[in-house]
Parts: structure tokens; sequence; C-alpha cells
């Protein structure tokens, strides 16, 4: 039987158990529902244009930008998604050296002994070999294995660009964190001033006759609950700098020695862009993510589905062996073989069965998980532009509520200073004016926070897969 017929009647063999087809699974079953606008965007705090990708700037503020760069150029977690995507991509590189021949080179020398009946030979003996082969990708095996390597790079790639957008957004909360706190200290310190103020007036007024003990232990109650709020308002307000350090890779000593001066957390003036769905979708990297580990999953199949199939290769060796060394490489010493390798585990063809199956339930769970990376990117970016919207609302009534209190405090001073009131109620007035500056900096603190969660949200920081 020539070599012709024998592949001929391999690959005929091969038809008859059934070819299998790898699935097109890279299209989410959501199809057809992820166009339009986003459902929170109708709010006036949003527009329909494309989000700003660095949209840390749009704070203005050169003390964050300068947190972030140190950020993303010294965080550590981002160091290791960076150092995981360079595996990956030297993973790629050895699947793609199965498209190119393999060679090996031997040498051996060493004693021979061989009896009479074999000639009785005994002495040194000596070998040198080369020997090269080149697999056919008849069925696809190395060209799947190859697309299944580069889907592997792109969800690198994502996970890198995700832990970026971790990165950047968690600066900028620690940042907005630190400054909301150090208001909250500021506050909190105004408002032990005023419970200090408030005791001694009721304390004097008791001491003349003309208050009530009542007061006085009211006034005292006031004053330790505003000095019991201080330790923990301070230690928020440290904990974000401790959070600065690590993301930027200080130690807390030199962050608390570096951070610059903030009083007010930042904010974003003016509505922010969030764009439609399939423009969040597709700079999401936790769905280009899931995406690329489905079409990995997808291509698996078809490596699946070719070892089902022949193993074919052409190969080809010269080994040339002596008595002495000398004579190696001398014409009658080499043997030269050179012809097609063929291999094929059929009929048995049981465990590479079961391995397709295998390899299609891991597709079918990461199609599954695809559509439940949109799902998730959907639902948390509709929250965040719902929460925002919210708390910038609540804070325009707070705003409202604070001032009220400033103009209220200012006419108990004036009414005060005319004789007409007492100095309680001046106390009274400005305790209230305090309270609604803890509210609203506690509300500008929580809008900060929902301004990182949106940018975050809509993809934050990315670049794209790029080229493979």
């Amino acid at each position: 039987m020539t070599f012709k017929s024998l592949i001929l009647m391999m690959v005929s063999a091969a038809a008859l158990t059934g070819c299998a087809t790898i699935p097109e699974l890279s299209d989410s079953t959501l199809d057809g529902r992820l166009d339009g606008a986003l459902v929170s965007a109708a709010d006036q705090q949003f527009t329909q244009g494309e989000p700003d990708a660095l949209w840390w700037r749009l704070y203005d503020s050169p003390e964050l930008d300068g947190l972030i760069t140190d950020a993303l150029e010294n965080n550590n977690t981002l160091a290791q998604s960076v150092a995981s995507l360079d595996q990956v991509r030297a993973s790629l590189g050895e699947a793609r050296s199965a498209r190119l021949p393999s060679t090996e080179v031997s040498a051996q020398g060493g004693y021979a002994r061989q009896p009479a009946s074999q000639g009785g030979y005994d002495g040194e003996q000596y070998s040198a070999g080369f020997s090269t082969s080149w697999q056919i990708d008849l069925f696809g095996r190395v060209r799947n294995a190859i697309r299944a390597a580069r889907q592997d790079v792109v969800a690198a790639e994502a996970a890198r660009d995700a832990a970026a957008i971790l990165v950047a957004g968690e600066t900028a909360r620690a940042w907005a964190d630190y400054c909301a706190g150090t208001r909250l200290v500021t506050v909190g310190e105004s408002n032990v001033a005023l419970a200090e103020q408030s005791l001694d007036l009721t304390e004097r007024l008791y001491d003349a006759g003309r208050g009530l003990r009542l007061d006085v232990v009211q006034a005292q109650s006031r004053l330790e609950t505003s000095r019991a709020e201080l330790p923990s308002l301070r230690a928020s307000r440290d904990s974000a700098v401790f959070r600065l350090a690590t993301l930027t890779g200080r130690t807390p000593s030199e962050m608390r020695s570096d951070i610059p001066a903030c009083k007010a957390a930042p904010r974003v003036n003016g509505p922010i862009s969030v764009g439609d769905m399939s423009g969040l979708l597709a700079r999401r990297p936790d769905v280009r993510e899931a995406e690329a580990r489905l079409q990995a999953a997808a291509a698996r199949v078809g490596v699946s589905v070719a070892q089902l199939y022949p193993s074919v290769s052409l190969g080809g060796s010269i080994t040339s062996s002596a008595l002495d060394i000398a004579d190696l490489g001398d014409e009658d010493s080499l043997t030269v073989s050179l012809g097609p390798i063929l291999s094929w585990s059929f009929p048995n063809q049981t465990a590479a069965r079961a391995r397709m199956r295998q390899a299609e339930a891991r597709a079918q769970i990461a199609l599954a998980g695809f559509d439940q990376a949109i799902l998730e990117a959907l639902q948390e970016t509709e929250t965040a532009l719902t929460v925002y919207a919210a708390e910038r609302q609540r804070r325009q009534s707070l705003q409202v509520a604070r001032d009220a209190a400033a103009e209220a405090a200012r006419l108990a001073r004036i009414r005060y200073q005319a004789g007409s009131e007492s100095y309680i109620a001046v106390l009274d007035a400005e305790r209230t004016l305090a309270n609604a500056e803890t509210a609203l900096a506690n509300s500008d603190a929580a809008a900060a926070s929902s301004e990182v969660d949106v940018f975050m949200a809509l993809g934050g920081r990315w670049s794209g897969a790029g080229e493979i």
C-alpha cells in the first residue's frame, strides 16, 4: 500500500466519524437588546456625548492628576496585571511556534562490546544525528490553538485595563475622602467650639440663678457628643491618606509628609457625558475580557475536534555512526531517512470525544459568563448614574438648608446685638448651622464618591485591545 492510498483511507475514515463543527459563540444571546440610551441618562446631570477617557482631568486638580499618575506608574496590583499580560503574550509566542518545523541535534560516544556471534567488537563507538519534523495542520489544531492563545492575550489586556480603571478610580476616591475628611474635621472642631461656648454660657447663667440645671446637663451632653465624633472623623481622614499610600506605592509615613493640602471634596462642574449602551459595552474591559474568554473557549473546541482526526507530519533525519570519532560524517557512516509520519487513535476515540464535550461545555460556560458580564455592566452603570443623580439633588436641598441656617444665624446675632434676643438663641442658631454644614459636607463626600463610581462604571481609562 502506497503512502497516498494510506492517507486517503485515513481521511475517509475520519469523515465517517462525523465532522464536528466549531460553534460560533462570539455573539451574546442578548444581541438586539443592547442598543439605545441608558435608562438613567435622561437626568439633567448627564449628556449623551462620548465619555472622557482621562476623566480625572475634569476635576481641574493638579494634585489629583499627580496622584493618579503616580498610582498608574507605581501601583503593585497594576504591575501584577502587566506582568500577567507579558506571561500570556509569551504563551502566544509558544503557540505560534507550532507552525514552524522542530529540529533536534544529538551526539553520543562511549564504550561498546559485542559478542562474537555479532562480530566480536570491543571498543569505542560514536554517533551524531540531526532530525527535523513539521506538522501539517490539516484539521486546524495548530490554527485554533493560536486563535485561542491570541484571545487569551486580548483577555489579559482587558484585565490590565480593568486594573488601571480600578487604581485610578480608587485613587480619586481616596483623595476625595481625604479632602472631605479634612472639611468634616474642621466642621467637627467648630461644633466642639460652639458646644463649649454653649456650656460656658449655661453654667454662668445657672451660677447667676438665671438658668436651670437641666440646661447645663444638656449642654454637657452636646459637648461630649461633639467631642466623641472628632476621633472617628480624624481616623477616616487618616485612613484615606493610608489608602493613597498603598495605591501610589508609598509608605504611610511618606504619604503623610507628601500629601498636598485639600479642604473640600473635588467636584466636576457641569453634566457628565455617558454615551449609550453599545458604546458602554465596547469600552468596559470586563465585557471585553468575557468576550475574549468566550472566543478562546470556542477556538479550543476546534482544537478538541482536530484531535478526532489523524496527525500528519513530514520528517527527516541524518545519522552518522562510526567506531572512530574522526570517521563521523563519512559517506559510508551516514543513514538518511525522509518521509511522512502519521498517528491516529482511531477507532478508539472515547477520550478524544470526551475532551471535545468538555471543551463544548466550557464554551457554553463562557457564553453564559459573557451574557452575565453584559448584564452586570449595565446594572452597575445604571445604579451608579441613579445614585449620583439622587445625591446631587439631595445636595441641592442641603445647600438651600445650609444657606437658610446661615441666614438664621446672622439674624440671631443681629437681634442679640440689638438686645432683643438672648445669646442662647444665637448659640442654637449657630448649632443648627453647624449641623447643616456637617450634613452638606457629608453629602459632598457622598457625591464625590458616587461621581467616581460613575466614571469607573462608564469604563474609565482604557486602551483598547491593540494589535496582536
